[in-house]
Formats: structure tokens, C-alpha cells, sequence
């Protein structure tokens, strides 16, 4: 494949972390590697696997190890029989050249760059697939394995999918290919029924952490727990997080909403402001997350008469005063539904952030003024 072009931005990189390609480590989804690896070594690999999950759990990091484990077993110098785990040492030629996007038995399908638009295309199209296609035309240099990695299958526009589907219907030899997705309900049955699904599940704390260090994040141990309440156990969001001072971001919010149902009016403007300061864009949407999280916990909380773990100080006081039984919730639920609809809404035709935040801020005060009295 091509190398790598430093003028080029990568659809599949995180800005500021390592791309999974670079990651040494796979933290997590032990039962998803045991089960490839138990596929490998009975003599019954699929050619098609599904990597699913939440969006930025490791799925493509998962994608670049195994593609990495099958290059590194069929590599006529210097290759490895039947290892213990997917892990390939970092010296392997196969690594150092799968890093360098130089390995000439791998495709990766991916947003192309529109030289034209001078911008990454918003869809992978049917002709990517056919590159690919005639890519596995080729007989390999060694006879060895194949792969590919499609990061992501939900980016596929229709052309796309069905070329894929042909495919995977009728897999070249030796050929495997790695599909991930962050919602595999939305691609064609017949590309999912003609894969083998390894699920990912969102990472517990202490794995979570673990990555984040991998990844070069700047950590403080007593945050890891709060993180990854906000994160959901993905590494991408809480890389996201720490890059843009999330946690202080949520400690802010909750700070404001402790007066509800009269909001504190400078404080109110001061998170307007930060979410409406210019060339600001990845703060205010990450302000929008942080306010459909806020809901989400607070309507899960009155549903379940359950509090979750503290991402805040005060943060359970608040969640237990405003929503203290189902009917709460249920209002609680049904704003974060129509803030939600807003927010995309108000993106869509680019209306001023700080008008899209006034407004979803003072519909938070109107729903918490309905609230019965206690």
C-alpha cells in the first residue's frame, strides 16, 4: 500500500493520539482475542470479521493487532508459529513496515483524500472498494496472507456496500478482512451475516487508565474513576476529555445547574462564552456531550432510584434533588430528547453557538421550575 503522506489528514486518527497502528499494547477484550486466536489455531479463520462496539473502545487498535499477528505468522523472514497471543514484537519487520503504511499484504479502506474539494470525501466510495478488489487481484509475493482493514464499514456509501458484499461473498484465497463498526445495525444484513462478529465492550477504570498512558495522555490518578464515568469506558472519548479539559468543563456544568431551578447568571454566561469563543468548535460540541450526559445520568438515576458514581463534586446531591422519582425522570428523558434534536438541528445551519446554548440552558431551568415541590 501507499505510504504515508504527511500532508494528508487521516480519517481513522484521533488528533493529538497515536494512531492504532502505533499503539504497542491491546488494553482489554481478552475474550475477543481468545476467540481469535482459538479460530486461528483450530484451522477455522474466518475471512471476514466484524469488529463491533461503542465509538473509541479499541476496535481499530483490536483491527491493527490481529491484521498484524496473521502478516507477522505467514512472513517468510523472520516469521512466528502458533504464539500464545496476537502480540508481535516491536521489532518484527512486518510491525516496523505495517507502522510506516508500508506493508505490501495489507489494504486499508478508508476515507480518501478529494483533491479537488482539497478535503477528506464524506463517504468511503464503490471506487476504494474496487482498489481494493484488484489489490487481492494480485497474488502475493510469498503466497502468505492477506488483509484488510475497513475503518469504518458504516462509512461505506450504498455502491460501496454492495462491492464490499461481493466480496465477502466470494473472498479471494488467503484474503482476511477486518470490518469495524460503530453501528453494525445500519450496514446490509447480508455484509453482517457473512461476518464473524467480535464485540467490544467498554473498558473498566484501571484498563481505561492504562491506555490513556499509552496513548500520552496527561492522567491525574484520582480522575481515572470520574473519566471514565463521562467516557463510558471508551479510550477515544476520554482521550477527547483530557485533551480539552473535560473534567473541568463537567465540574463547571454541574456547579451551574446546583441552583437550579434558578440558574446563576454568570455562570451561566461564562459556560456561553466558553462554548461560543471563536475557532471553538471541538469545546462546544464537547459542551453539547457533557449537557446530554448530564440529563442522561440525571433521568437514569430517577428511572432506576439509583445514584451513579460522582463525575463531579456535588454532582449526587444535585442528580437525587432533581430527579426523585420516574416522573422526573421521565421529563428529564423527554428534554434530553428535544435538546438533543436542537443541537443537531441548530449545527446543521450553523446558528450561533452561544443562541443554541442560551436557549438549551434556559429550557434545563423551564423543566426544572415544572418540577413538583418537595
Amino acid at each position: 500500500m501507499e505510504p504515508l503522506s504527511e500532508k494528508i489528514p487521516e480519517p481513522d486518527r484521533i488528533e493529538g493520539a497515536p494512531h492504532p497502528r502505533e499503539t504497542t499494547n491491546v488494553f482489554g477484550h481478552e475474550a475477543a482475542q481468545s476467540e481469535f486466536l482459538a479460530a486461528f489455531n483450530t484451522g477455522h479463520l474466518h475471512h471476514g470479521w466484524m469488529i463491533t462496539g461503542p465509538r473509541g473502545v479499541g476496535k481499530a487498535t483490536l483491527a491493527w493487532h490481529l491484521a498484524r499477528f496473521l502478516l507477522a505468522t505467514s512472513d517468510s523472514n523472520g516469521g512466528m508459529s502458533t504464539p500464545p497471543n496476537i502480540n508481535v514484537p516491536e521489532d518484527h519487520p512486518v510491525t516496523r513496515r505495517m507502522r510506516a503504511l508500508a506493508e505490501p499484504r495489507l489494504f486499508l479502506l478508508r476515507r480518501a483524500w478529494d483533491d479537488e474539494k482539497k478535503r477528506l470525501k464524506t463517504a468511503i466510495t464503490v471506487d476504494e472498494v474496487r482498489r481494493m478488489k484488484s489489490f487481492f487481484s494480485l497474488s502475493a509475493a510469498d503466497g502468505g496472507s492477506r488483509v484488510a482493514i475497513i475503518d469504518a464499514a458504516d462509512e461505506l456509501n450504498t455502491s460501496a456496500a454492495n462491492a464490499l458484499l461481493k466480496l465477502l461473498e466470494e473472498p479471494p484465497a488467503n484474503v482476511t478482512l477486518f470490518l469495524i463498526s460503530h453501528q453494525p445495525f445500519k450496514l446490509l444484513p447480508t455484509i453482517r451475516s457473512r461476518c464473524r462478529e467480535l464485540r467490544l465492550h467498554p473498558l473498566a477504570t484501571a484498563t481505561l487508565a492504562n491506555a490513556l498512558i499509552q496513548a500520552r495522555a496527561t492522567l491525574e490518578p484520582d480522575d481515572a474513576q470520574a473519566l471514565n464515568q463521562l467516557a463510558g469506558g471508551s479510550v477515544g472519548e476520554a482521550f477527547r476529555l483530557t485533551n480539552l479539559s473535560g473534567l473541568a468543563l463537567y465540574q463547571s456544568i454541574v456547579t451551574l445547574f446546583s441552583s437550579l431551578p434558578r440558574l446563576d447568571r454568570p455562570r451561566l454566561l461564562a459556560l456561553i462564552e466558553t462554548g461560543a469563543q471563536r475557532d471553538g468548535e471541538a469545546k462546544f460540541d464537547l459542551i453539547l456531550t457533557l449537557l446530554d450526559l448530564f440529563l442522561a445520568r440525571i433521568a437514569r438515576a430517577g428511572a432506576t432510584r439509583t445514584l451513579p458514581p460522582e463525575a463531579a463534586t456535588g454532582e449526587a446531591d444535585i442528580i437525587a434533588r432533581l430527579a426523585p422519582d420516574a416522573a422526573a425522570a421521565r421529563a428529564w428523558a423527554e428534554l434530553a430528547q428535544t435538546l438533543g434534536l436542537k443541537a443537531r438541528r441548530g449545527k446543521a445551519v450553523n446558528l450561533d453557538p452561544a443562541t443554541l446554548l442560551m436557549d438549551m440552558v434556559l429550557r434545563l431551568e423551564d423543566t426544572a421550575a415544572a418540577l413538583p415541590k418537595r
